[in-house]
């Protein structure tokens, strides 16, 4: 058996890669804050699917949680073969908004975690030639919007960047860029959401087996879904200028800032 270790995973986008992976008969590794939630989703999955679940409790906005699921990452005697970095949240309210104290915060997650883990997996990887990785991203990374979009944007430019680095190597790495999925976000940013049309919104569980279709295929940036990826496809060709002001009112619309 394999093994994937997945930040975030008792809510949304992580709970649904568990399923996912656990149901293909994965050995977990469960990373989240919530000790209590990740026993019973450890228990839930090793029950039902018969696999090995570990539980990892760690903050990946403080070094300590970093450090601890980093280490984890590069035991070489109980490898990672798959890491879903999937942590994250969105922050309520424009620039200059939001206390200075939560943006570092959303950078330390974003930004600081992703990058240290990813380079914790991937240099395990490449000794045993083989592994890959998930950095769970945004299409907000495609538009002029704040500092959630700034993160994701960072994200998707890194992975790209070390999965080049990468090739040839037997490690896959890919940024996941997903619109709005029905999770628990926009309730911990105490974002309403019942002005986001019905259209706009995705199916956790289709959206992961799109994406684990999509690493299968080697590809370096996933965008799972035809909707959004023709949405990202107009993008490509409106003005950056007006790009900017249809973003910035849509965002406060219905995303984070």
């Amino acid at each position: 058996m394999t093994t994937a270790l997945i930040t975030g995973s008792t809510a949304g986008i992580g709970a649904a890669f568990a399923r996912r992976l656990a149901a293909d008969g994965h050995d977990l590794v469960l990373v989240a804050r919530d000790t209590k939630r990740l026993r019973e989703q450890a228990t839930e999955l090793h029950d039902r699917h018969g696999i090995e679940a570990e539980v990892l409790t760690a903050d990946l906005a403080e070094d300590t949680g970093i450090e601890t699921v980093a280490t984890r990452l590069g035991d070489r005697r109980n490898p990672v073969d798959l890491l879903i970095n999937n942590a994250g949240f969105g922050n309520k309210g424009r620039y200059l908004e939001v206390p200075m104290a939560d943006e570092l915060k959303m950078l330390k997650v974003h930004c600081e975690a992703v990058l240290r883990l990813t380079s914790a997996a991937t240099e395990a990887m490449r000794e045993r030639g083989r592994g890959g990785v998930v950095n769970v991203a945004s299409v907000a990374a495609f538009v002029p919007r704040g500092t959630y979009g700034a993160s994701k944007a960072w994200v998707v430019q890194f992975s790209q960047g070390a999965a080049r680095d990468l090739a040839g190597t037997g490690v896959r790495l890919m940024a996941l860029c997903p619109g709005f999925v029905r999770t628990e976000f926009h309730e911990r940013a105490g974002m309403g959401t019942d002005n986001i049309p019905g259209w706009m919104w995705l199916d956790a569980d289709k959206l992961v087996a799109a994406a684990l279709d999509d690493l299968a295929r080697g590809k370096a940036v996933s965008i799972p879904d035809p909707r959004y990826k023709a949405l990202m496809g107009l993008v490509k060709v409106v003005p950056r200028g007006l790009l900017g002001g249809i973003s910035s009112k849509t965002g406060r619309k219905y995303g984070p800032q």
